[in-house]
């Protein structure tokens, strides 16, 4: 057997509709991690549906407990060779809220839809669509190789993704030698566009920043008090600007990433950020100065207002209001200094004559990536341009967050993500779905990456120095 069979497998089975029943069965769990409900159907999802499917694959598993009794684990392994490579896969089975009657033509969120192109149900994106795909890739190449995958493989599955992994690290901790690897490879997240097949190599990091402005109790009528007043409202509006100007440009230095290197606007030179029909169009003169939009979107900070309040918007009264509070969010590249960051900010607001706007953060996660001189992004790269003809879009990093500091940090690999969503898959959101092309072609862009792992000598030499053709940085 051959990669171009592992390949021709991994078609079938999403051409057959096994694929497509398989995920539909999972995508029938309520695995919502936000509802403290649903605690029976994220441990089902884990020993009802994915134990079998790795003993299937001659995987043994294991359930670990979270610390924290908020999630459960899975890990499974695979064992073939002491000499051969080990690939730590990651995955989460949980989602976020159903939103049963929100979906277009009153699609049930837990049963997948076929519509035109897309395959609509919850999870089909994020995550259980992409996890699933890895599997079924790993199965492909297993098949293909007559019961072997030719290298080991350690999988962890986590149920608590969508609530922050507030587990993973401490799990993967507990664990690092269970979990030791040469390689972690995953999939989470969209491409760069449906039709570029993409890697990205890890995420950008955020902070929650919440502002409150207090002046009183209660609000005071306008007419009477208007100009004698503070409004704690425009207080707080003109203190966002000193941070963030009308055009979404960063105002302070500590808020910003350190200079763009050459390296990274080299692995960005190619990269063009192109909606599609039914995304948002890009906004015109906004971010930051002199940077391309993908420069913007994947090596930059943005600090975005998230939510504001004050008064009641809904029926607004001729009152001053006593106070206001909004929820900025830093998203932060690689390189940032992001330790007495709230010292700062609130250091500036006193300097520019906000001393009354209270500071204090919230919801953190780290940035990570991996060294841009690994020899595994060229390997994964030629793989992936192997199978598609199509050369990968490499990205430095997510644009979004994802647990890829618990992996680079905490157990030191080189971290390599392949998504397998596009931008407009409505993640998060009513009317979630995948793109049927993209994955069948997902499906073959894995089974070759397996393949091509399973090829490689001992020790992990000479195939891992070779630039792919066409990716030469």
């Amino acid at each position: 057997m051959t990669r171009a069979d592992a390949i021709a497998r991994a078609r079938d089975d999403f051409q057959s509709g096994a694929f497509l029943a398989e995920l539909d069965r999972r995508v029938a769990y309520q695995t919502e991690s936000q509802n403290p409900n649903r605690s029976v159907e994220l441990r089902a999802y884990l020993e009802q549906e994915m134990v079998p499917a790795f003993a299937a694959l001659d995987f043994e598993s294991r359930m670990i407990e979270s610390p924290s009794g908020k999630a459960p684990f899975l890990f499974a392994e695979h064992h073939e060779s002491e000499a051969a490579p080990t690939v730590l896969i990651y995955g989460h089975g949980d989602v976020v809220d159903g939103m049963e009657g929100e979906w277009r033509d009153g699609r049930d969120p837990w049963r997948t839809t076929v519509s035109g192109t897309r395959l609509y149900g919850r999870g089909t994106a994020d995550n259980k669509g992409q996890h699933s795909i890895n599997m079924a890739a790993l199965r492909a190449v297993r098949e293909a190789r007559g019961g072997k995958l030719g290298f080991n493989a350690k999988f962890i599955l986590e149920m608590g993704e969508e609530i922050g992994s507030p587990d993973l690290g401490k799990v993967c901790d507990l664990n690092r030698d269970a979990l030791k690897a040469d390689l972690f490879v995953a999939s989470d997240g969209p491409r760069l566009s449906a039709d570029r097949p993409t890697l990205f190599l890890g995420c950008r990091g955020g902070i929650r920043i919440h502002l409150d402005v207090n002046v009183r109790d209660g609000g005071h009528h306008s007419g009477n008090w208007g100009g004698v007043l503070a409004n704690p409202a425009t207080i707080l509006v003109n203190a966002i600007s000193t941070l963030v100007d009308g055009h979404g440009r960063l105002q302070l230095d500590a808020l910003k990433p350190p200079r763009l290197t050459n390296q990274i606007r080299s692995y960005l030179a190619d990269v063009q950020v192109v909606p599609t029909e039914d995304e948002p169009a890009l906004a015109e003169n906004w971010g930051e100065e002199g940077l391309s939009a993908a420069e913007r979107l994947y090596a930059w900070n943005t600090l975005e207002v998230l939510a504001m309040s004050s008064g009641n918007i809904e029926k607004p009264a001729n009152a001053i209001p006593g106070h206001a509070n909004a929820v900025l969010q830093l998203r932060f590249v690689v390189g940032t200094k992001v330790d007495g960051l709230i010292e700062a900010v609130r250091a500036h607001l006193v300097e520019r004559g906000f001393p009354m706007v209270e500071v204090r953060a919230a919801q953190s996660f780290a940035a990570s990536r991996t060294d841009f001189d690994s020899p595994w992004i060229a390997w994964a790269a030629n793989s992936v341009k192997e199978t598609t003809g199509k050369v990968p879009a490499v990205l430095p990093n997510f644009g979004g967050s994802l647990p890829n500091d618990v992996f680079s940090e905490i157990l030191g690999l080189p971290t390599i993500w392949v998504p397998h969503s596009y931008p407009g898959c409505s993640q998060h959101a009513p009317n979630e779905h995948i793109l049927l092309p993209l994955t069948e072609e997902a499906l073959t862009v894995m089974a070759g990456l397996f393949w091509d792992l399973g090829e490689l000598p001992s020790p992990l030499t000479s195939p891992l120095t070779r630039p792919p053709a066409g990716l030469s940085r």
